[in-house]
């Protein structure tokens, strides 16, 4: 098996300490590491200073909206109950994740009347239910308008600590515009309104919406990874950015899941639904040019997924440079910029 496919060689030592548990304030004072491919060039600088580093291109980002997916009940007994979303498994159904024990045909209490059945518990240790308020059954628009009252922001695992009310503005990019996801694309939060309109006056800007699930966390469990099944996502591109990417405009994909939407496109000319792409040395991109994304955890797709753009090596190699130099890393961690 060559190097590149063995899920033991994408793994790095980061210090507990680099892990970021809360943004750097203001935005644009996060860094910035600037790696260029052509010249094997490596710059350290701020986000603020983005702009000084781009080349002529379209920039595209995903404008999906996080749910306040994670909310606290109790159970008949009276037993607190934490249930965490997923998604929507049909128009009425739910797939959840729940700390504690329930059975079939259980109900679960929530605040504003709200209610959820277990219908089905899944060999994967997710749970399938339906949500009732006042005894009506809510599908996933009011639902999820239930849930931005009552929920709570479903921060990353590796941030230990309770979500709190910065998070509400702090976990969602200021585009944030589709509800569906349960995980921010982390890239976008770096992005401010003063920084958006001075890319603007350079650049054309477009929107794609992908809806992150928990699957962005599920570690790889195989050690090929060509036998890695990728977890799907819901997505949508409409015209306008699909018009961009059948061009030859060069494009700048902020963040991976930005970046798997634009490469599902281009392989498949499909539009919306499900997005399966596993981006990694052995399928990499073939229409985006640039990727901005922060720092991802170690032996993840998201790793792979910038390995496809530089080589597993030299993404080790960056990696233990911003080890070194203190960048931030993860969800509220510091940026790179490929070029």
């Amino acid at each position: 098996m060559h190097k590149d496919l063995k899920l033991c060689n994408y793994d790095y030592v980061l210090p507990k300490e680099l892990i970021a548990t809360y943004p750097i304030e203001p935005k644009e004072n996060a860094k910035l590491l600037i790696y260029e491919r052509e010249k094997n060039k490596l710059t350290h600088s701020h986000f603020g200073k983005l702009d000084e580093f781009l080349p002529p291109c379209a920039i595209f980002f995903n404008d999906t909206k996080v749910i306040k997916a994670r909310i606290f009940g109790t159970k008949k007994s009276g037993a607190r109950i934490e249930l965490f979303l997923h998604g929507a498994f049909s128009e009425f159904e739910f797939l959840v994740q729940i700390k504690g024990r329930v059975k079939v045909g259980e109900f679960l209490s929530f605040e504003k009347d709200l209610k959820a059945e277990i219908l089905e518990l899944l060999d994967d240790g997710r749970r399938k239910v339906k949500f009732i308020q006042n005894q009506t059954l809510l599908d996933s628009t009011k639902l999820y308008e239930l849930l931005d009252l009552i929920g709570h922001i479903p921060l990353p695992p590796y941030i230990k600590r309770k979500d709190e009310l910065s998070d509400e503005s702090n976990y969602q990019s200021i585009f944030a515009k589709n509800l569906g996801a349960i995980a921010a694309p982390t890239a976008s939060l770096h992005f401010s309104k003063e920084m958006l309109e001075l890319l603007k006056a350079k650049h054309e800007l477009y929107y794609l919406t992908l809806h992150i699930g928990a699957g962005t966390f599920k570690n790889v469990e195989c050690e090929n990874l060509s036998e890695h099944k990728m977890h799907s996502e819901s997505f949508f591109i409409n015209d306008e950015a699909a018009k961009i990417i059948k061009s030859k405009t060069p494009i700048l994909g902020v963040g991976t899941t930005t970046t798997r939407s634009i490469e599902y496109f281009y392989r498949t000319g499909i539009q919306s639904g499900a997005c399966d792409l596993f981006l990694h040395p052995f399928n990499k991109p073939l229409r985006q040019d640039y990727l901005l994304t922060n720092f991802h955890l170690p032996k993840s797709t998201l790793i792979m997924l910038v390995a496809s753009f530089i080589g597993r090596e030299k993404t080790l190699e960056l990696y233990k440079l911003a080890i070194e130099k203190g960048y931030r890393f993860y969800s509220y961690g510091d940026a790179m910029l490929i070029l």
